[in-house]
């Protein structure tokens, strides 16, 4: 746990390089950071509005910093309080807008705020139902990202229309059904009185749109607006965004033209890109020093995007390193086996489990990995799965924390949490095993490391405030385990070594990125995936599948990247 400091406006700059520092200063008017990976981008964005608030250009009850993920607001939440920024709002547009919702509903349309549906699976399978459409469960699941898809691009049905029979459909049902389902959905939704994620920022729009008196709030209650991630914004957001505004001109916004990942969710990097034409006495200033990577590693990303729109030249602050290679196996059995056997050489040799990820296209590749390190000994945890804050032991020991800390005092910090963890399940020495009871000691034990890594001096009730905190706050501590990740859910993520598996066509790119704007996002994945490695990084490839699939070909991806390529031989 970091401390909590309070620091003078020209200490909140010291640590910063000078476009760290220059971003940190701007502090008024339009600004546009372009940050590329591993360049300090939340750590510049934070201290700037640290700065602002030491300098008094800012109230802290008057910054509004807009993220994409709860982890990541959390992130940024904690970041903020440990700088001293006091109470700023750091949220996902989603509970920024349902915030809002939720204050001007009853007062300009009356009772309580609609409901939000848990999925729309199970609605939309109704309105099929009826309209004598049997949709298995793939279906209805690509129905409903691409009821989020229109709702996130701001389009109305009949605007949809026109761009549907452009776009694959889900179940290659028709267009017509499509659009009937659609329809129907929305009709249910209304008769119900219910509404769906995406109405969330689509109502709130109605209401900053319709009612003045609404947006007068908002843009009095809110003066300088921070966008991280600003080339995952969709144009309902960007919408939304603009009637935040208003007629204010201090907004910030920070991303990065390669890592745009999730354009099949409505995201596009026009708005970043186009920042300075729409804004035309921006500042933009660039972030190009890396500071997480070594040089080869920024080597072989800077050679996958060279001459790719957006894209910026990383300048490695670490220049020395091992080269990044490439292997290939003569199966994905053989592929996993390697890759743990490799992982657990490295564990062996003093890098810490949860230093260490796997990196993978589509989740399916976790099972076979996962049970291939089980047989190393090696313990997992699948980023993505179960928050660690909602696992029941977790819950539980935090409860017991929290009322020891009201009557335990003068107790060295270590001695009380360990005391309490003892109490519902913890021990010093890890179990000799895997599965449930495994995970349960690796959980209590992250907090226990927590209490260790605390500033010296730090009390008990202080231990427990600031874990009440991170609890609400959603920042969620490091397991000591292995890390298996989605590329797209490792995004804003990283660790000394890093795993890339299934390097081959079909997988990486996917077998239904058929186009040239579908092939640049998956070229974009690996972008993403390679920058998360700080000291090494492995790629791996497959020549077979299981079962009867055929011979597969490498990635076209992999000539790109310098590497030196190995080949384990087929079987």
């Amino acid at each position: 746990m970091s401390e909590i400091i309070s620091a003078t406006p020209e200490e909140l700059l010291a640590g910063l390089d000078d476009d760290q520092r220059t971003v940190a200063e701007e502090l008024r008017g339009p600004i546009c950071v372009l940050a590329g990976a591993g360049t300090g981008k939340t750590r510049a964005i934070t201290h700037r509005i640290a700065y602002g608030i030491a300098t008094g250009t800012y109230s802290p009850d008057r910054v509004l910093a807009l993220t994409f993920t709860n982890r990541a607001a959390g992130e940024m939440r904690t970041r903020l309080r440990h700088l001293g920024a006091g109470p700023v709002q750091a949220q996902t547009f989603h509970a920024a807008a349902l915030r809002q919702l939720g204050h001007f509903w009853p007062m300009f349309v009356g009772g309580e705020t609609p409901k939000i549906f848990e999925s729309k699976s199970r609605p939309l399978a109704e309105v099929a139902t009826q309209m004598g459409l049997k949709l298995d469960t793939a279906t209805l699941r690509d129905l409903a990202s691409e009821v989020e898809w229109r709702k996130t691009s701001n389009l109305s049905l009949s605007s949809y229309e026109k761009r549907a029979y452009a776009r694959a459909m889900p179940g290659n049902l028709a267009v017509a059904d499509v659009l009937a389902v659609m329809n129907g959905y929305e009709d249910l939704k209304d008769a119900r009185g219910q509404i769906d994620m995406e109405d969330v920022l689509l109502l709130t729009a109605g209401l900053l749109e319709s009612e003045a008196a609404a947006a007068m709030e908002v843009r009095e209650r809110y003066r300088f607006f921070v966008v991280d991630e600003y080339q995952d914004v969709s144009p309902l957001q960007h919408h939304l965004l603009d009637l935040w505004l208003g007629d204010h001109r201090d907004l910030c916004v920070v991303g990065d033209a390669s890592q745009t990942i999730y354009s099949f969710t409505g995201a596009t990097s026009d708005y970043l890109l186009s920042f300075g034409s729409t804004f035309p006495d921006a500042h933009v200033v660039k972030l190009e020093t890396n500071y997480r990577s070594t040089a080869p590693i920024v080597s072989a990303a800077n050679a996958l995007m060279r001459g790719r729109p957006g894209a910026l030249t990383l300048t490695a602050a670490t220049p020395e390193g091992p080269a990044p290679q490439v292997t290939a196996y003569p199966n994905d059995g053989a592929e996993a086996r390697a890759v743990a056997t490799k992982i657990a050489a490295e564990i062996a040799s003093g890098t810490l489990p949860e230093n260490i990820a796997v990196l993978y296209r589509i989740n399916v590749q976790a099972v076979a990995l996962e049970q291939a390190l089980s047989d190393v000994g090696v313990s997992t945890t699948i980023y993505g799965a179960k928050r660690f804050y909602d696992l029941p032991e977790v819950k539980q020991a935090i409860m017991a924390l929290r009322g020891a800390s009201v009557s335990v005092s003068g107790e060295p910090l270590f001695k009380s949490v360990s005391d309490v963890l003892r109490s519902v399940g913890w021990s010093q020495e890890a179990p000799q095993t895997t599965g449930a009871a495994r995970s349960k000691w690796e959980a209590l034990n992250a907090l226990m490391v927590m209490a260790d890594e605390a500033p010296e001096g730090t009390s008990f009730r202080a231990f427990t405030d600031e874990l009440l905190a991170r609890q609400a706050a959603r920042h969620e501590p490091t397991m000591h385990a292995v890390t298996l990740a989605s590329v797209h859910s490792a995004k804003g993520l990283e660790w000394d070594s890093v795993h890339v598996i299934g390097l081959s066509e079909g997988l990486f790119p996917i077998s239904y990125a058929q186009n040239l704007e579908a092939i640049a996002e998956e070229r974009r994945l690996l972008y993403v995936a390679i920058t998360r490695a700080r000291k090494q990084l492995s790629l791996s490839w497959a020549q077979q599948g299981t079962g009867r699939a055929t011979n597969r070909e490498r990635s076209r991806f992999v000539a790109e990247l310098g590497m030196h390529n190995q080949d384990a031989g087929r079987k």
